[in-house]
């Protein structure tokens, strides 16, 4: 009930019309990358996939955020099943990369953030590695581009309460790592393929 109850409650706050352009939702494993301009991301991303879906779907969120609450852990811990990192203490023994393969298992889809931080909402930012690493580790996988547009305008960065507003979440074809391919050109050719989704 409270999944049912929060997944109704971001529908529409955001206001988000999902458009599936290269691909269709499907239960399978998949990494879906995501521009990153507001806290409401990753719970917006993971509320607009269909509910068979998002069940095998983890967002990957800052451990810092989703733990300064006793609301913000129930809903990481019991409802979004959240795999969360720690950004400020990142060293060889508490790598990033590590704990998402763990949450990733056998089954798990996870949402990320290639940009790290989040960005103005105007431009997309240069990817950091990881996705990159990520695909290293799990050769082949689908990896799904997604472009958020305007969830910037419902929680602009530094403000608490939602502004309720119209948003769009776009899907994109499917990447892969290419055999060979260096982790330069496999980082431009991931946010490329969000660019590709703005929006005209």
């Amino acid at each position: 009930m409270t999944k049912a109850l929060l997944v109704a409650l971001v529908k529409l706050i955001s206001g988000a019309n999902v458009r599936w352009a290269g691909c269709n939702p499907e239960i399978r494993q998949r990494i879906y990358f995501a521009n990153h301009t507001s806290h409401l991301d990753a719970v917006v991303v993971w509320a607009s996939l269909p509910a068979a879906v998002r069940e095998w779907v983890r967002p990957v969120a800052a451990k810092e955020y989703w733990t300064a609450n006793g609301l913000r852990r129930f809903l990481a811990a019991n409802v979004f099943h959240a795999v969360l990192i720690d950004r400020t203490k990142v060293t060889v023994r508490n790598n990033p990369i590590e704990f998402m393969l763990e949450g990733m298992g056998q089954r798990h889809s996870l949402i990320i953030f290639p940009e790290g931080g989040r960005s103005s909402g105007e431009e997309i930012g240069s990817f950091k590695s990881g996705i990159y690493h990520l695909a290293k580790e799990k050769p082949g996988i689908e990896m799904v581009p997604v472009h958020i547009n305007n969830l910037n305008r419902v929680l602009p960065k530094g403000e608490f309460l939602p502004v309720p507003m119209l948003s769009c979440i776009s899907f994109g074809a499917p990447i892969i790592l290419e055999p060979g391919e260096s982790k330069t050109a496999f980082l431009e050719r991931a946010r490329a393929a969000i660019c590709k989704l703005r929006p005209s």
